[in-house]
């Protein structure tokens, strides 16, 4: 009579144990994935060659929506080119995509 009770007991337990080890590697793949995020968004303002305030600046045009005439010409905030040709910063962005891709293969 209570050997079914103790069974379900266990198996419960058991289920709380894997749980919580699911939970614990979810917090951890969330921390990698923000710190990953966070070198990705790091390399981006790095690459081109961002100021602080041009980064604010950026930010503000793309949570507005509202683009500057600059920004219209082809030419984001004075920086950038328009000649159709790679930056030297468009060029880095793709060498770190490209070893960040290596890494997860």
């Amino acid at each position: 009579m209570f050997e079914r009770l103790e069974k379900i007991g266990q198996d419960l337990e058991r289920a709380k144990k894997k749980r919580a080890e699911w939970e614990a590697k979810v917090k951890e793949l969330e921390r990698r994935y923000r710190e990953e995020e966070n070198t990705q968004i790091h390399g981006m303002v790095h690459a081109a060659n961002l100021t602080p305030e041009q980064l604010a600046e950026l930010i503000k045009l793309a949570t507005t929506g509202v683009p500057k005439p600059d920004v219209v010409s082809g030419e984001l905030m004075g920086f950038g080119t328009t000649d159709g040709k790679e930056s030297e910063n468009e060029i880095m962005d793709n060498e770190t995509e490209d070893k960040i891709d290596e890494e997860y293969e």
